[in-house]
């Protein structure tokens, strides 16, 4: 860390810990972030799955392909400069683009994308699954993944699959990392796991320069980038877990972005002329997951019960004004053949019955994982609340993201609240997250009929049969699954009117920097 950027986290951990009574201006050249981002477990690609992590990812490495910000739905070439697939659709040949380079000085080659598709296989980390649906599997991705020489690169798949299927999947897990760079610190043959969770192989316009799990994130503009030098010099990010300390801390300039205000402090800076509030409706929504393995869980009266113990309405205008829109299907608005149906509504006498019907009149007791964001936080207490009017007592397990997400992933809860967003933009991601892995999986509830159902929806070549195939989906999830569905987001960014340029896209990782200016 140089001395001008250990100048700017002490400015501002001096700040914060003077209890924000002096005005501070933040360096020029750094954009600085109030954010929670609690949620980052790992650093290495093959493990990144998580909201904040996945962000980090889009900014510090170079996938193959990436979504088109331009053209949503649409791929955009970006560590390939080209790809075609065989005439029978099997095979997919990728161009690596010359003269990309690691930030290790290395040139990214053939080799350096065949080591990382084969690495997210090989680790079996939470997004290996998206690459084993294509018969990438351990026994066979090292066959099936081939160099050609230098700069040629060949996949291939289990079956013709539609090639842009495959290539929204790549998108996101297809993060080239230095092959070179990694190999040097393998230990006991763990392909460099050990000591990529918390250091860097990329070739991203960003290279990480810091992280403190809970604390903060420091990148550094990579001044060689092929696509040419991002226009801020760095970035910080502060993880502030309380909203109205990053409203505070943005009014008065000790940060130039807020991430996390909730509806009540956007609509207190609606009148900050200093401020501009960015927001983009994300494929991301809010849930709530039931544990099947728990006694009541599994009994679909009481799940439906539930869905009717969520005060819906009353959320969606106060808390989750400005920040969500009422959803309650797992297709979020905007994907084919996403069903904004909303049947469920804030009905105790209704749920009573079905918890008579489930032989549990008098309700019951459990426990909610609850994390430290201040959104999951209002939305736990009103829930609580709510569902104790028929006597379900929620006790709420507050921790951190990275300790709830841990325990959410080893099926260790009863419930957990939480969000969720598309891996890509195609209705297939969620489909399979929550009708087969990984939510499904969390949650206990994998049956053959459901994933018999998503894969063939999956395979339909005609698009209007295929989105009827997903509203089905839908609907029947609505009345049996163990989700309850609440919102959709709408991401917000409060920014100071002296920073231009930051990007919020349409999936969770695609919120870029690299155009950021300060005036």
């Amino acid at each position: 860390m140089n001395m001008l950027l250990k100048a700017g986290v002490a400015g501002l951990a001096l700040v914060m810990a003077s209890g924000f009574t002096a005005e501070a201006k933040t360096p020029k050249d750094t954009l600085v972030m109030a954010w929670v981002f609690d949620d980052i477990i790992s650093l290495d690609p093959a493990e990144i799955y998580e909201f904040s992590s996945s962000e980090y990812m889009a900014n510090t490495y170079d996938r193959l392909v990436v979504q088109d910000l331009d053209n949503p739905g649409a791929i955009k070439l970006q560590a390939a400069e080209s790809w075609s697939a065989s005439d029978d659709g099997k095979v997919i040949t990728f161009k690596i683009r010359p003269g990309i380079k690691f930030a290790s000085g290395n040139e990214m080659t053939a080799e350096d994308a065949e080591f990382s598709i084969e690495r997210y296989v090989l680790l079996d980390k939470s997004p290996a699954f998206i690459m084993n649906q294509f018969g990438l599997k351990k026994e066979t991705v090292k066959d099936m993944v081939r160099v050609k020489d230098a700069s040629t690169l060949e996949v291939e798949l289990d079956a013709p699959y539609a090639p842009s299927f495959f290539l929204n999947c790549l998108s996101f897990t297809s993060a080239v990392v230095d092959k070179k760079e990694v190999m040097s610190h393998e230990v006991n043959g763990d392909l460099g796991y050990d000591w990529l969770r918390t250091n860097y192989a990329g070739s991203g316009p960003f290279v990480l320069k810091g992280w403190k799990p809970n604390e903060s994130l420091v990148m550094e503009a990579n001044d060689a980038y092929w696509g040419g030098a991002p226009k801020i010099k760095r970035v910080l990010a502060k993880n502030v877990t309380e909203s109205a300390t990053q409203q505070l801390l943005l009014q008065k300039g000790d940060v130039d972005m807020a991430r996390n205000l909730t509806n009540d402090q956007l609509t207190a800076i609606a009148s900050d002329k200093n401020i501009t509030v960015a927001a983009t409706p994300k494929a991301t929504l809010w849930y709530m997951g039931l544990n099947t393995t728990n006694p009541n869980l599994a009994k679909p009266e009481v799940r439906q019960a539930m869905k009717y113990l969520v005060d819906y309405d009353g959320l969606a205008n106060t808390s989750f004004k400005s920040i969500g829109i009422k959803h309650q299907t797992f297709l979020p608005e905007g994907q084919l053949g996403a069903d904004n149906e909303t049947p469920f509504s804030l009905n105790v006498e209704k749920a009573k019955e079905l918890l008579a019907k489930a032989g549990v009149p008098d309700g019951f007791n459990i426990t909610m994982d609850t994390t430290n964001k201040t959104e999951t936080r209002l939305l736990s207490a009103s829930i609580q609340n709510t569902m104790a009017k028929a006597g379900i007592n929620i006790i709420i397990k507050l921790a951190d993201n990275k300790t709830t997400l841990t325990k959410y992933r080893a099926s260790q809860h009863d419930i957990y609240i939480g969000q969720w967003g598309s891996d890509y933009q195609d209705p297939h991601s969620n489909a399979e997250g929550y009708l087969m892995a990984p939510l499904a999986k969390r949650n206990v509830w994998q049956l053959p009929e459901n994933e018999k159902a998503v894969l063939a929806a999956r395979d339909e070549k005609d698009n209007t049969k295929r989105a009827a195939m997903y509203m089905e989906l839908q609907k029947q999830a609505l009345e049996t699954s163990p989700y309850i569905i609440m919102f959709q987001q709408i991401e917000t960014a409060a920014i100071l009117n002296n920073v231009k340029g930051f990007v919020i896209g349409p999936t969770f990782d695609l919120n870029l920097y690299a155009n950021v200016t300060k005036e």
